[in-house]
């Protein structure tokens, strides 16, 4: 248990988050669908993953072969205010926020590598928060946070 709704409530305001807790917690999941199409199109996508429940450790190696990894560097990630009021406030520790939570990641797209700036341009067109965070590897199956 987190959070205790009825000591805290989801109208309280939180100055991290910018709104109340119940406004961050509805904020809608983001449709990826025509940006990703057109990426395709265009550059080729090698694999797809929707960072849903499970998050980064069950959610990313399913898209991938055996034999490969992503590594995944921790820096270069953008997790959204309510994940570090979820981790801070419930004293989760990172391993079990990055696998039950997105961490503001609501997809990992894997291209060649000579196409990963095009790519990130292109979604940008499309309005989505798109960057580099990582690569995959041969190696045991799995995800490793760096």
């Amino acid at each position: 248990k987190v959070f205790d709704i009825e000591s805290r409530g989801v109208d309280r305001y939180f100055d991290e988050l910018g709104t109340t807790l119940g406004e961050a917690l509805l904020t809608p999941t983001k449709i990826y669908v025509k940006p990703i199409l057109q990426l395709n199109k265009t550059i080729g996508i090698k694999t797809v993953s929707h960072i849903t429940g499970g998050g980064f450790y069950e959610n990313i190696p399913r898209s991938l072969p055996e034999g490969f990894y992503a590594k995944i560097e921790k820096k270069a990630l953008k997790p959204l205010p309510i994940f570090e009021l979820i981790q801070k406030t419930g004293s989760v520790d990172e391993r079990d926020m990055f696998n039950t939570f997105n961490m503001g990641v609501g997809m990992s797209v894997v291209v060649e590598p000579q196409h990963a700036d095009e790519a990130v341009r292109m979604l940008r067109e499309y309005n989505v928060d798109a960057y580099i965070c990582g690569e995959v590897a041969t190696g045991d199956s799995g995800v490793v946070l760096c």
